[in-house]
């Protein structure tokens, strides 16, 4: 997505760069290439940081070093908030995302892969889950998704940009999860829709999370979702 135009008001159309619609009553913004923005700039993450170390905002865990990947045919959601944060790993090494919350989500073609490349004599070893179908989509409650990088074909219903991030109240609750720090640029609809969706991301999270025709394997090599 591109912040070109962070204030323009949903019931005007929305140039990124490639076709927008809007359509009324219900206001539908469309964009046929979604891609991140709310990553948080240097001043703010500082400020995030020392809230954090003052115990003002709560850190929900200590992510990994590692990134992973994530990628849907479709995903369907209800109640959507995203604004930027900033993660922290074990080693206290703060790491800017894009912080997204859902509040209900179905999503078909799930996978997710996460690859591993210091094993000394072995390689690289990829780890990949797959989940969900047409028929019987994954279902999750609450889910909050730290990323760096997210593209897609995304259409939003009602959405709002450019609203502080501490007043968003579409997505799951709790501080850090469903809404951000004062101040801080955020963004929210009531219905999400993304088609052919490409996540890389820290670190996720959810109240629950149903995985329909799970499967789990390990492999040699560099096999990711995308």
């Amino acid at each position: 997505m591109d912040s070109s135009s962070p204030d323009a008001p949903a019931s005007t159309p929305v140039s990124t760069g490639s076709t927008t619609t809007v359509e009324s009553p219900e206001s539908h913004t469309s964009w046929k290439r979604f891609a991140l923005f709310c990553v948080p700039a240097g001043a703010a993450i500082g400020g995030i940081l020392v809230a954090m170390a003052s115990g003002a905002l709560a850190a929900s865990f200590s992510v990994s070093g590692q990134q992973f990947k994530i990628s849907a045919d479709e995903m369907r959601g209800e109640g959507f908030t995203q604004f930027g944060w900033v993660n922290a790993t074990a080693r206290s090494q703060p790491i800017p995302v894009a912080t997204a919350g859902i509040r209900s989500a179905e999503i078909e073609g799930l996978c997710q892969s996460v690859l591993t490349t210091e094993f000394p004599l072995v390689g690289s070893i990829a780890l990949v889950l797959t989940a969900g179908d047409a028929g019987t989509p994954v279902q999750a409650s609450d889910l909050v998704i730290d990323m760096e990088q997210m593209d897609g074909n995304a259409e939003f219903t009602n959405i709002e940009i450019g609203r502080d991030a501490s007043t968003l109240d579409q997505g799951p609750d709790g501080f850090g999860s469903g809404r951000g720090h004062t101040d801080l640029f955020g963004m929210q609809s009531d219905t999400i829709h993304v088609e052919n969706m490409e996540q890389t991301a820290r670190a996720a999270s959810a109240g629950t999370f149903k995985l329909h025709n799970l499967s789990l394997g390990i492999s040699r090599g560099d096999a990711e979702c995308f």
